[in-house]
């Protein structure tokens, strides 16, 4: 199991859940092991973060850089984490003096990596479901696409729109971690898909049954495509709130799979959404002209998550043999913060940082979802990468802890847990 779910902390929170929901294990403190120091990264060209020589190298190969989790642990079952990282060794910058750019990839290379196309996706809306409110969201966003000369994203010209769980705007209480992964999750939506309009669904509380509820707020206001960043413990009543919140016919939904290495967490175990593994993502001079490996620690300590779910049943379209049950990851992208996302976050933090975490891959997947074109409406399109593996890089390289079957945490050929069938290659693994 990963740690992440072993130790309760408490977070000072004390909401409770209503009779029947499904209860989540706690969550605990990172393990001090996945805290290596690294070293500092100066503004510079977008891509080009590099950790210290003396920095420890990885499992995967990349030089593991000092984090902090964005996200306060839950307070008691049925409460989620966030799976945002941030480097500690990168001096955020409020604004950046003429000819400086970001630290961190920015969506010219994200672009570039996943062979994604620039001008697809007009008209399209991604959800984006986080709990409590970041009042900053818009400002920030702006601050980020002006950066990158991406198209304008405002409630003024209806590209952007933030609501409660209810559809309103009686938005709940701020949170600063929040408020660092709501960041993170609109700008990678806007580095995939920049021409998609986002909407902001702000669950009152990291409760399972308020961030569930926001999920349905989503979809109801036509959302074709809802990105989930967050997890916690599985336990025997996933089931219900599978069918209560994540089995909605002919809408991609995704969710991270979570930062502590080898283990699942829910709602990633869901057999009706895409669980989004992670990656370190390099540039090189490949043909592809960047190389990714799993990301993970050889201490154990973060990564992303995989393994077999305990109690999700296992979908159709999955045929691996290690799992009776549902099996943890789907498809990845990057998410090792040593290779770090550019995000602009005024709330959490005073402005660009660079972030990472399963918090950045899966709202990035679900771009990508939206520049592949509307589901079909009867469809679970987290079973379109598996009718399309061809069309996916494959990751064979890295691990994410120890344990047997080993492609549940050891990259390989074809399918592994840590990234699932791999990395987006164009669009075409991600339509019908």
């Amino acid at each position: 199991m990963s740690p992440l779910r072993n130790s309760p902390v408490d977070s000072g929170r004390s909401a409770r859940r209503g009779s029947g929901s499904a209860r989540r294990g706690a969550a605990a403190l990172l393990s001090a092991a996945g805290l290596v120091v690294g070293g500092l990264l100066a503004a510079g060209p977008a891509g080009a973060a590099t950790a210290a020589p003396h920095a420890s190298p990885t499992a995967s190969g990349t030089a593991a850089v000092p984090t902090h989790r964005l996200c306060a642990q839950p307070a008691a079952p049925g409460y989620m984490a966030c799976n945002a990282v941030a480097r500690t060794d990168v001096k955020p910058h409020l604004s950046l003096s003429r000819g400086l750019t970001p630290s961190g990839f920015g969506p010219a290379d994200l672009q570039s990596a996943y062979k994604l196309p620039a001008n697809a996706g007009s008209g399209q809306t991604v959800a984006i479901v986080d709990a409590y409110d970041d009042p900053n969201a818009e400002k920030d966003l702006a601050a980020y696409r002006k950066q990158y000369g991406l198209p304008d994203c405002t409630t003024a010209n209806g590209c952007f729109k933030k609501v409660d769980q209810n559809g309103g705007t009686k938005y709940p209480k701020a949170d600063a971690g929040w408020a660092g992964e709501i960041s993170l999750d609109v700008d990678m939506v806007s580095a995939a898909c920049p021409q998609c309009h986002i909407l902001l669904v702000e669950a009152n509380s990291a409760n399972m049954d308020d961030l569930g509820a926001a999920v349905n707020r989503a979809v109801a206001m036509g959302a074709k495509y809802v990105s989930n960043s967050y997890g916690g413990s599985e336990d025997s009543t996933d089931a219900t709130s599978d069918e209560k919140y994540f089995k909605h016919p002919g809408v991609a939904i995704t969710v991270s799979s979570g930062d502590s290495g080898y283990g699942t967490e829910y709602p990633a175990a869901s057999q009706y959404v895409t669980a989004v593994g992670g990656t370190s993502l390099k540039k090189s001079s490949t043909a592809r002209g960047w190389t990714e490996s799993v990301w993970g620690t050889s201490a154990g300590g973060e990564g992303a998550g995989s393994g077999c779910s305990q109690y999700d049943a296992k979908p159709a379209w999955q045929k691996d043999t290690g799992c009776a049950k549902r099996t943890v990851a789907d498809v990845a992208a990057v998410a090792d913060p040593a290779t770090g996302l550019a995000v602009y976050d005024s709330y959490q933090a005073s402005g660009w940082n660079v972030y990472g975490g399963t918090s950045a891959s899966a709202p990035f997947i679900a771009g990508v979802y939206a520049l592949a074109g509307a589901p079909g409406a009867t469809d679970t399109p987290a079973s379109y990468p598996y009718a399309h593996a061809s069309a996916l890089n494959d990751v064979t390289g890295g691990a994410n802890g120890s344990c047997s079957p080993s492609y549940l945490c050891t990259a390989g050929s074809g399918y592994d847990g840590p990234t699932g069938l791999g990395t987006p290659n164009g669009t075409a693994a991600f339509t019908k």
